[in-house]
């Protein structure tokens, strides 16, 4: 969802997390397969036709680019049709927003991505319309019509549609032109069946139970068990999430759904169990990493990953394009930027980078809502892919150039080190650090898909912790500080038997001495031992 709706929750998420490391278990089954998530907003990525929208063939020309990143799958904002830039807020749901191309283009790019080994996941939110959606528009004043059970309305008259999250009734779009909004009857039977109907066919388009041109899962956005609140839709997961997911599981079993959970200080365990979904986005560590807190980190990552069933998964972010980008956080510290990369890479479930992440986009440093009550607010967070170290090129997606003052005060700078074309063949850049972690991730199978445990050390600057399968087994080091840190680590409850190490990343020196790892840190320093 928009920024709008989720911005004011980070503070209090972060604020709430609290430490339970002591009382967790001391290590977590496998919880993720090797994949690598690239999030992107394609209306920001690549511009195919000149026209500044980042569209569906545009993304497919840099597939090559994601594939030399090393992602493995590729995970959309929606596709359909809305009068925002964000596309959340459907004004027609099985329309493909014409910006992003034709359902051709977009079949075209299901099959390049799948021929290349690779997944596709589309996020849908199909809890609220627009005004221009037929089920307002033909419901509105109108008990007769056919659509009545589609929408939520607050008055027999039908003449109060409910609101959405927030108590809003409308938006402004970036254009300043206001739309109402209005909250889906998720407990209608014809609404569940529409929207088994419209996973389905993205799910197999062709209806052939090959599933080659359809998408490999589904990210549900601002997914709850009572939606926002409102008493007449309580109980959805097991009304509505739960029976749609066990359908479409039906379909095509090998379906993969991902909630995001409403409430940003959830660890998302009642989806995993009482919804039916396969993972869930761990925003408890997200915000321990962003804080850069030793104790929160650990605490975070391990209960996280103890809590999680067996069979379900965390994906594990640093940002998305609902909150400041990680750039911004750590105020364009290249040094933090990496530790933050080797967290969000190295600490378990399933990393997800958000598109920019990779060279250290920024979003500025405005006031939330500086724009007013509008989706621009949000545009700062959605900018331009930086393919290249000028503002102009071929492909660069500018679609709010000369818009208004959130083009004036674009992130985006010439020759700031903050580009594609200026990383890449820079050894020592953010982008060729991402690409190395990715790399250590799909040739090690301790990173790549092993467990979680947390490693205790005498550092509170100093995060450790072991990754293991099978007998192979990786410790990790990170120094969340600016100064060369000592730590000693203890293994004495390792659940990998660790007698000799080898240096996988980094200059850190480490050895074994009984239980014991002393290590000494530069700053910033990551480290990864293999162990023998």
């Amino acid at each position: 969802m928009p920024m709008l709706s989720k911005i004011t929750c980070t503070a209090l998420a972060a604020a709430i997390i609290t430490l339970s490391l002591p009382g967790c278990k001391p290590e977590t089954r496998p919880n993720h397969n090797g994949e690598v998530i690239y999030h992107v907003c394609q209306r920001s990525f690549y511009d195919s036709n000149g026209d500044l929208n980042g569209d569906l063939n545009g993304l497919r020309q840099k597939l090559d680019y994601l594939q030399d990143l090393g992602v493995t799958s590729i995970l959309l904002l929606p596709l359909y049709e809305s009068v925002y830039h964000h596309n959340y807020f459907a004004s027609d749901f099985k329309k493909i927003d014409p910006e992003f191309g034709t359902t051709v283009d977009y079949l075209n790019l299901v099959k390049d991505i799948h021929n290349r080994g690779m997944k596709i996941y589309m996020d849908m939110e199909t809890q609220y319309v627009t005004q221009e959606h037929i089920w307002y528009k033909d419901s509105y004043k109108n008990p007769k019509s056919k659509y009545s059970d589609y929408i939520l309305y607050d008055d027999s008259a039908q003449t109060k549609p409910s609101s959405i999250v927030f108590e809003l009734h409308s938006l402004k779009g970036y254009d300043g032109v206001e739309h109402k909004i209005t909250t889906v009857n998720l407990r209608s039977k014809k609404v569940l069946e529409y929207n088994y109907e419209l996973f389905k066919y993205f799910a197999d388009p062709n209806n052939d139970g090959r599933f080659d041109d359809g998408v490999d899962g589904f990210r549900l956005d601002h997914a709850m068990d009572t939606l926002d609140l409102k008493p007449r839709l309580a109980g959805l997961f097991n009304a509505f999430w739960s029976p749609l997911l066990n359908r479409l599981k039906q379909v095509n079993p090998k379906l993969t759904f991902v909630a995001e959970q409403a409430n940003w200080a959830s660890y998302g365990i009642d989806y995993l169990t009482d919804a039916n979904v396969d993972r869930v986005f761990d925003f408890r560590l997200a915000f321990a990493i962003r804080n850069f807190k030793r104790d929160e980190i650990m605490a975070m990552a391990d209960s996280s990953f103890s809590f999680t069933p067996a069979g379900k998964q965390q994906v594990v972010f640093i940002e998305n394009h609902d909150m400041p980008r990680f750039a911004q956080v750590v105020k364009k510290d290249i040094a933090k930027e990496k530790v933050g990369a080797a967290l969000n890479m190295l600490i378990g479930g399933i990393p997800s980078i958000y598109y920019g992440q990779e060279i250290g986009m920024a979003n500025g440093d405005k006031p939330d809502n500086v724009y007013g009550p509008n989706d621009a607010n949000g545009i700062p967070l959605r900018e331009a892919f930086e393919w290249y170290k000028g503002e102009t090129g071929k492909g660069m997606a500018v679609w709010y150039k000369n818009t208004g003052p959130w083009w004036t005060d674009r992130n985006m700078k010439p020759n700031d080190g903050i580009s594609y074309e200026e990383q890449k063949d820079d050894k020592a850049s953010l982008w060729n650090f991402y690409k190395t972690l990715i790399a250590l991730r799909k040739n090690n199978e301790a990173i790549g898909s092993g467990s979680y445990q947390t490693l205790k050390n005498n550092n509170l600057q100093v995060v450790s912790f072991l990754r293991y399968s099978g007998q192979k087994a990786v410790i990790v080091l990170v120094n969340l500080s600016a100064q060369k840190q000592e730590a000693i680590v203890d293994i004495a409850d390792s659940k990998a038997a660790i007698t000799g190490l080898k240096s996988l990343l980094g200059k850190a020196k480490a050895s074994v001495n009984g239980n014991k790892i002393p290590a000494v840190l530069p700053p910033y320093g990551v480290q990864v031992l293999a162990a023998d």
